[in-house]
């Protein structure tokens, strides 16, 4: 899968005074589109996690081009942008319904044995990543299409 989609309603409690998205809410959109990634990609985190291995953010890089508001309806698009032997980056890009980007990001995410010390990333999980970017090269999502 090259893409995921995933729709994102700004609640209440995400906003500040003026109805505007708090700049650190986006990270939890950022996870919520890695973790529905994964999951639509048949590899659910609940599942890592039970293994005993878990996904540790250790980079994170955000650009607010426009601002995100209350109720709005958006469109996170999330994609693996890259790997090695224990980590995965992923790139994100959340849009409004009329396609206007208001954030793009990325983050970088080291694997964790269960041991808790950096691991090499289960083989499963290298695959997956290893087909997403092959099938990256090939096609893309766009903002109004779905997964």
């Amino acid at each position: 899968m090259p893409q995921s989609r995933l729709i994102i309603r700004p609640r209440y409690g995400e906003v500040d005074s003026m109805g505007v998205v708090y700049h650190a809410n986006y990270l939890q959109y950022f996870d919520m589109g890695r973790t529905e990634y994964l999951r639509e990609c048949g590899l659910p985190y609940a599942e890592l996690e039970e293994r005993g291995y878990l996904l540790a953010v250790v980079d994170v890089g955000i650009k607010y081009r426009k601002s995100a508001h209350y109720d709005e309806e958006l469109v996170l698009i999330t994609h693996i942008a890259s790997s090695s032997r224990a980590t995965v980056t992923f790139n994100y890009e959340l849009f409004n319904t009329e396609g206007l980007l208001l954030t793009s990001a990325h983050t970088r995410l080291a694997c964790l044995g269960p041991d808790k010390l950096p691991a090499v990333l289960p083989p499963d999980l290298r695959d997956l990543i290893e087909k997403a970017i092959s099938a990256g090269r090939k096609g893309a999502v766009t903002p109004s299409e779905s997964p």
